[in-house]
């Protein structure tokens, strides 16, 4: 048996010193002709469209509207919309948590001007997050309590996964009337 089994070194050809070194000679760049020409247009409305036949896009007023969290460009959430981004969340099986906000709803500088601080990032919790929560109502009934406590405050819906210790999901629920 041994006797049949032929070495792939003894079939294979040896090569030679020079060919073993050899390399493709360069040939330049490709002609210019390969390339498709590009045309610089200065006219920025082409760039942004919305698909439709308006080709700019509007920018949000940045003075007298705060931004504060994700879905906060729209108007007011209403009950029914609540429950249904905390049915999303529940259905993620992310933790649903309250936090609240007496003093200021968005971030701003006051205690240090270096880059990427800013303060009123960290708001206060409403309890403790409603590990094994599985109803969306149960949430709002908290939100309902949490808003009747602090009628002038900020209140945020939040979600943390368990499993990567991050919050995923973060919207404002209650604003105060002055905003």
């Amino acid at each position: 048996m041994a006797s049949s089994v032929i070495s792939t070194a003894s079939v294979v050809g040896r090569s030679t010193p020079a060919q073993a070194t050899m390399v493709a000679p360069f040939t330049g760049l490709k002609s210019a002709a390969a390339f498709p020409a590009t045309r610089k247009n200065a006219d920025i409305t082409t760039i942004a469209t919305n698909g439709g036949r308006v080709s700019c896009m509007k920018v949000w007023p940045t003075e007298g509207l705060k931004k504060f969290e994700t879905l906060s460009y729209l108007p007011p959430l209403t009950r029914e919309q609540l429950l249904k981004q905390v049915e999303y969340l529940l259905r993620l099986q992310l933790i649903p948590c309250l936090e609240f906000e007496l003093k200021d709803g968005f971030v701003y500088r006051e205690n240090n001007k270096s880059p990427g601080y800013y303060d009123g990032r960290y708001w206060t919790m409403w309890k403790l997050p409603m590990f094994g929560c599985t109803d969306a109502v149960q949430v709002l009934s908290e939100l309902d309590e949490c808003v009747k406590n602090y009628p002038q405050a900020f209140v945020r819906i939040i979600g943390f996964d368990n499993k990567r210790q991050v919050q995923i999901i973060s919207f404002i629920a209650h604003r105060p009337d002055v905003y």
